[in-house]
């Protein structure tokens, strides 16, 4: 960060926080607040906000405070970068306390202030907290806007509370604040089920009328919600439509054609991609590709993309990607092979990949292996009966081929001493 004769100013210690905030890096954003201290730019306000902003993201609110508490003075960007750090970490009491003390600082909260608040609770999933924000903006005398109910709508959806967003989208409607491309997108991926399917066309027709329709983002997610439904004939007009095609629309549209069957049209998609736009191939497209090879029982190539990942991409493999080969080679009956697969891995295995060779040992009767798998996922997973109902259901399968075959025997012995007994 130093060379000799060069020092960083006030202009450069933003960026690096911002950095040290984005990585959670705490460790080194303490050496940066050093530095600052150090070379006497404290009293800076932007560098204040930054190290606010920073140590917020790291956990540590308690420390951004102090920093908000040294500071001699204070603006509108600081406030806001305090009160969201709040928000972020789950601090509701202190951080309304710390909009209604603006005041005595001859500040207003506008409206980016209530936003910080209710997307820092948005995200934490608490709906409760979030409309009781609202009701405090609508008392303060500042009616939210399409970013507030975009907010807490883009919030409950991160949280799985996707009935909760829909009821705020209406009420958002009622309120006759309308939505824009950021709310489309945001709401459409709680539509990416088949009971929700006609909420996404809805959706869609609001995209149309706003004429959002076009967006990168918004058709991204249309694109996905379709795909995820198993609509893919309304996903590949939609992707066929896109003039301009990022790694979500990529990604949707592989993942989709392999979960619903279309295998080989997966990786012509990939393919396609590596082609037209291989800078965005990432974790994810590999991930997809390789679904589509397992569900397409296409294992060399899985084993090439796999190993393709690594050389030609430098993309590391994360358990997702051990998950897929794993199930590659148990659903085709190479359950030794993707065993052993497991116990060379370098990284400890989780319950999807244990999960995959349990219910390929399941589907090709492997009782041996499939007990292994049940124990580690005992471990991982102790509350889960599902794993203890596999393996009931493979020991009663195994008994009843175990009883099968002594009747067999048995009518073979009867027919037999039958023969006998005639002949003699």
């Amino acid at each position: 960060m130093r060379r000799e004769g060069m020092e960083p100013n006030e202009f450069v210690f933003p960026s690096i926080l911002k950095v040290c905030g984005q990585l959670s890096d705490r460790r080194a954003g303490e050496n940066v607040h050093a530095l600052v201290l150090k070379l006497s730019v404290e009293d800076d306000l932007f560098v204040n906000s930054a190290l606010i902003d920073m140590y917020s993201k790291c956990g540590h609110v308690e420390k951004a405070r102090a920093v908000f508490d040294m500071m001699v003075e204070k603006d509108l960007v600081t406030f806001n970068a305090m009160v969201s750090g709040y928000a972020q970490n789950g601090f509701a009491k202190e951080a309304i306390g710390l909009v209604e003390k603006m005041k005595f600082w001859g500040l207003k909260p506008d409206v980016v202030t209530w936003n910080s608040l209710i997307n820092g609770f948005s995200q934490k999933g608490d709906p409760l907290a979030v409309r009781d924000l609202l009701k405090s903006m609508s008392s303060a005398g500042i009616e939210p806007d399409v970013v507030s109910w975009t907010s807490i709508i883009s919030g409950l959806v991160q949280s799985f509370k996707n009935e909760d967003a829909f009821k705020t989208f209406k009420e958002m409607m009622a309120c006759r604040v309308y939505p824009n491309s950021a709310t489309i997108s945001s709401l459409l991926p709680a539509c990416a089920t088949s009971a929700n399917v006609r909420l996404g066309k809805e959706m869609h027709g609001y995209a149309v009328v706003l004429g959002v329709e076009n967006d990168i983002f918004v058709k991204s997610a249309l694109l996905d919600m379709y795909a995820k439904c198993g609509l893919i004939t309304e996903a590949k007009l939609l992707f066929s439509d896109m003039s301009e095609k990022n790694t979500v629309s990529w990604n949707s549209m592989i993942f989709g054609l392999a979960s619903h069957g279309y295998c080989d049209e997966a990786i012509e998609t990939f393919a396609q991609m590596e082609k037209e736009d291989s800078k965005r191939v990432d974790h994810l497209t590999f991930t997809a590709a390789l679904t589509a090879c397992s569900h397409g029982g296409m294992i060399e190539l899985g084993q090439s993309l796999f190993h393709k990942m690594q050389e030609a991409y430098k993309i590391a493999p994360r358990l997702e990607h051990y998950a897929c080969m794993v199930d590659l080679l148990g659903r085709a009956g190479k359950l030794s092979e993707a065993y052993d697969f497991i116990k060379a891995m370098p990284v400890e295995p989780d319950l999807f990949v244990w999960g995959a060779l349990l219910g390929a040992c399941r589907n090709h009767g492997n009782l041996e292996l499939a007990e292994i798998a049940a124990q580690h996922l005992s471990r991982l997973e102790p509350g889960n009966a599902g794993n203890n109902m596999l393996l009931s259901e493979l020991y009663a399968n195994a008994s009843n081929n175990w009883n099968a075959r002594l009747r067999m025997k048995r009518r073979k012995l009867m027919k037999f001493l039958g023969s006998s007994w005639i002949a003699g």
